[in-house]
């Protein structure tokens, strides 16, 4: 009886080995399935997250262009040149050596 018990103890054993063994492979299998399905939304997010910076960028470029030309547009309206064409246009006034032509008025 010795034997036998012995012998099925070590059946036991050896049966319980491979149920960790199962358990643990599962376990691993497991992690490394949802870190692959982790790292797949990752590279989404950053895929994402990198059109998204090109839009800012883009916009950022823009806005520093229109900064650019408004400063510019600033520049100029400081001029004498501009002044004078203001006074032309809206003012109706003419410098002093120029003629103003006035169209003749037919009934």
């Amino acid at each position: 009886m010795d034997k036998m018990g012995k012998s099925r103890r070590k059946r036991k054993d050896r049966w319980g080995n491979r149920m960790t063994i199962i358990g643990i492979t599962f376990v691993v299998f497991s992690l490394a399935v949802i870190v692959t399905i982790k790292g797949v939304t990752l590279k989404e997010k950053e895929r994402e997250y990198e059109l998204r910076l090109e839009n800012l960028q883009a916009q950022v470029d823009k806005e520093e262009e229109r900064s650019q030309k408004l400063e510019e547009y600033r520049v100029y309206v400081q001029t004498k040149q501009y002044i004078e064409e203001v006074a032309k246009q809206k003012l109706g006034l003419v410098n002093p050596d120029e003629i103003l032509l006035k169209p003749s008025q037919r009934h």
